[in-house]
């Protein structure tokens, strides 16, 4: 599914195109994507200003101007295409297997807002594994689907000692430990696998051994950095497209031009030009370098 850097592209283009603006109507085409939408859903939009968007982990929220919250998560297929003034804007199309983006058109789109403006705001989602809801902004930290989810790997709590922390005494796979959304809040497969090559660490292991006496090894502070640094690049180049993505002006994500290990089992390694090989964690295909990782 979209990892954080692309639904953080996503939320961008929505928020450029839909904060301060009020919903003049929403269009249900079913009555449910993943889960049914909650009852009252269209009615509770309707007519509300929207103030501001912000993400948590993978799920994009917008602040309403009545006290609530619109939540949205994009699942596998989800994306949002802009229609003003003549013009369609697409606002992400990240994972679709072969065919399927021709296929979302039309009979996928499930959702539309209308702006008071005349914009409109289509959601389109094949697969219809993403998710909306809407609920009271005050119960935020408390809801369901968010209150379980750990710091941002973005954010000023996000460091060596926190992962020393969360990582003591821990036999799991080091990268399991990354993709922990209990830990870590919207980290996935691609970046996880970047950022542990930049970091010279192996996938497998343990994470309880760059623990030392309750104090982060100095390794540590490098894959706290170094994931800091590979989510900043992957928002400028506005994610990455492995089959079909589009930007708000149809362009495509850049990163994957950058991937160093990512989806390039047997290719030489950029540093040691061993090759670089593939494995199974968890069912999710992990790919490193056996010789600069360890």
């Amino acid at each position: 599914m979209p990892e954080l850097p692309e639904v953080e592209t996503v939320m961008r283009g929505l928020e450029k195109a839909m904060a301060g603006h009020r919903i003049a109507c929403v269009e249900l085409r079913r009555k449910d994507l993943r889960f049914p939408f909650p009852e009252g859903f269209a009615e509770r939009l309707t007519g509300q200003r929207i103030e501001a968007f912000r993400r948590r982990a993978k799920y994009i929220l917008a602040d309403l101007e009545g006290g609530d919250c619109l939540l949205i998560h994009l699942g596998m297929s989800g994306r949002f295409a802009v229609v003003a003034g003549g013009r369609v804007r697409n606002l992400g199309a990240f994972y679709f297997e072969e065919g399927a983006a021709a296929e979302a058109q039309g009979a996928h789109d499930h959702v539309v807002f209308t702006l008071d403006d005349g914009t409109r705001i289509i959601y389109t989602d094949p697969r219809r594994f993403g998710l909306m809801d809407v609920f009271p902004r005050s119960e935020a930290a408390s809801h369901r689907l968010l209150e379980e989810i750990g710091v941002e790997p973005l954010g000023n709590d996000f460091h060596a000692a926190y992962l020393a922390e969360v990582f003591a005494g821990k036999k799991a796979p080091l990268k399991a430990a990354l993709l922990d959304q209990r830990l870590i809040a919207g980290l996935g497969n691609i970046y996880v696998c970047e950022a542990l090559y930049r970091a010279g660490l192996a996938p497998r292991r343990k994470a309880g051994t760059l623990v030392r006496r309750g104090k982060p090894d100095p390794r540590l502070e490098e894959l706290a950095r170094h994931i800091k640094a590979v989510l900043n690049e992957a928002i400028v180049a506005g994610g990455s497209t492995l089959r079909d993505f589009s930007h708000t002006d149809g362009s495509n994500g850049g990163f994957q031009e950058r991937f160093s290990v990512y989806d390039r089992a047997g290719e030489a390694c950029p540093r040691c030009q061993m090759p670089i090989r593939r494995i199974v964690q968890s069912g999710r295909s992990t790919f490193y370098c056996p010789s600069c990782q360890k």
